[in-house]
């Protein structure tokens, strides 16, 4: 199969490799080659175009690895040469909704476009860093990556932006965790009581997290006051061990929205399910 690689930074050179070792015929574009894809494609015996053209008629998929500012010009370009039917893969770290756009760009021109989102880091786990995918033209990319050693997740019914949406959604909720720990764990070491303070959380380390989020969620909107005032005294017992928290004030605020919203429009039911406490939360976004 012939596959081309627009853009040979890390990402491009990372799957450049094992595609090349699985016997594809590879038609690589940079226009500016660092020393390491120098350094591969001269001991691969390829060729390398400066720039998007003509030779792209070629190419049975696409992988657009360049940076998420440059996903629309390169995807444009592209498609002024690349034949119906191609899969175009945008592996940038573009917005969903440029994702979308793109998607719909391709759609135009009868080409498949697959919305790529690398959820790790290329550089520790090479081909094997996991990818998410969703687009028209993902169950090809799926068969040709995986031959070629890389750990692709389809989204079942997905569409293009939807991978990059749960990407960074996926980051929302992990840095948040992580600034959070930071705070406990510094805290819990100063006072002397970090090895209890795994022992206290081992319930939450035994429920399973959907139904963790879902339990938070679902009770937020009915113990919002009642909850604000602990978070009030949380971040005071912080301040007096001299470890003011950054986070806690974030955290505050979305109690106190909450609280607002319930005295201006109060919960249609009395125990609500997560997905009646979503609905309500969608429907009063952020007033104060």
């Amino acid at each position: 199969m012939n596959i081309a690689i627009i853009g040979l930074g890390e990402v491009g050179r990372c799957y450049a490799a094992p595609l090349h070792a699985a016997g594809h015929t590879l038609l690589l574009c940079e226009s500016r080659l660092s020393d390491a894809a120098k350094a591969f494609t001269e001991s691969a015996g390829l060729a390398v175009q400066p720039t998007i053209g003509a030779w792209l008629a070629e190419a049975d998929i696409v992988l657009s690895c360049v940076t998420g500012t440059t996903s629309l010009p390169v995807l444009t370009q592209a498609l002024r040469f690349v034949r119906q039917q191609a899969v175009f893969a945008d592996f940038t770290t573009a917005s969903p909704k440029t994702k979308r756009e793109g998607a719909a760009l391709a759609a135009e021109a009868s080409v498949r476009y697959v919305d790529t989102a690398i959820m790790g880091a290329i550089s520790l786990n090479l081909v094997r860093t996991p990818l998410l995918i969703a687009g028209t033209g993902a169950a090809s990319l799926h068969d040709v990556l995986t031959a070629a050693g890389a750990k692709v997740q389809v989204i079942a019914d997905g569409k293009a932006g939807d991978a990059m949406s749960l990407k960074i959604l996926r980051s929302v909720y992990t840095k948040g965790m992580e600034a959070l720990c930071v705070e406990l764990l510094v805290s819990a070491e100063k006072q002397g009581v970090r090895s209890e303070l795994y022992h206290q959380l081992r319930d939450i380390d035994e429920t399973p997290l959907r139904d963790f989020m879902d339990m938070l969620v679902r009770t937020h909107v009915i113990h919002a006051k009642r909850r604000a005032h602990e978070v009030h005294d949380a971040q005071g017992e912080l301040v007096a061990q001299g470890l003011p928290s950054v986070v806690l004030p974030g955290v505050s605020m979305r109690f106190q929205h909450t609280v607002s919203a319930l005295e201006r429009s109060p919960l249609p039911v009395e125990a609500p399910t997560v997905d009646d406490a979503i609905a309500w939360l969608l429907a009063n976004p952020s007033a104060d």
